[in-house]
């Protein structure tokens, strides 16, 4: 940060201890925010010459953001990886905003660059019977492996969420041939049941040593809460 004013580089170790104290952020994404800032601080002051203190960063214009996003887009940044760096930056100028008290309205309305979002990729077969196969051996606890296997083979077999699936309560089982679920925004929809989600299910049911009884959720943890 040898490029970077001394005023900026204290307000950037700030913001990351007030993201670490107060917002939670894991260390991983603290690294990735310090690495974003500090690119752009460095672009600021290559850019106008100088490092540039609090009162000089409060004055940012969108045609120096435009320049930044410009500039990082030419180094082969893909617009994804922009959009998170954008993203860093005005997370750090609306608390030194806040802090400082100027308006960062330039660096707010800035916009991220649009990409295409990719879908999530479905698992193939062999690979899916790999994870289930690792999954029997994860615990001592012979119920709890045949609960994390009925748990896969849920969301694997019928296409469903982690927290659809958690959400099921032993009066579900055993499973019928299809299952109403609720989804986000309250959206039902009807999943077929496939025979091996069905198996998987009553085998963990079998094995599981706390009472099923209809309002307990189906899958229970090691001390037989939720």
């Amino acid at each position: 940060m040898s490029f970077i004013s001394p005023a900026a580089t204290d307000a950037l170790q700030s913001w990351l201890a007030h993201q670490r104290a107060i917002k939670g952020a894991a260390e991983n994404t603290l690294i990735a925010y310090q690495g974003d800032v500090i690119d752009f601080l460095s672009f600021i002051t290559a850019h106008k010459g100088a490092p540039q203190g609090l009162g000089a960063l409060a004055d940012i214009s969108v045609t120096d953001m435009r320049a930044w996003m410009a500039q990082t887009r030419e180094t082969g940044v893909a617009a994804r990886s922009l959009a998170r760096k954008l993203s860093a930056v005005k997370a750090f100028y609306k608390w030194l905003a806040l802090r400082e008290g100027f308006e960062p309205t330039a660096v707010l309305s800035t916009r991220a660059p649009k990409f295409q979002k990719k879908l999530p990729r479905p698992l193939a077969p062999d690979a899916a019977r790999n994870l289930i196969d690792a999954i029997e051996i994860q615990s001592q606890h012979p119920w709890v492996c045949a609960r994390d296997v009925a748990v896969v083979t849920l969301l694997w077999g019928c296409g469903l969420r982690i927290s659809e699936a958690l959400s099921l309560s032993a009066a579900d089982a055993p499973l019928p041939a299809t299952l109403r679920i609720t989804g986000k925004g309250g959206k039902e929809r009807i999943v077929p049941v496939l025979p091996a989600a069905r198996d998987a299910v009553d085998a963990y049911v079998r094995m599981c040593p706390h009472p099923q009884t209809a309002e307990a959720p189906l899958f229970r943890a090691v001390r037989g809460g939720p």
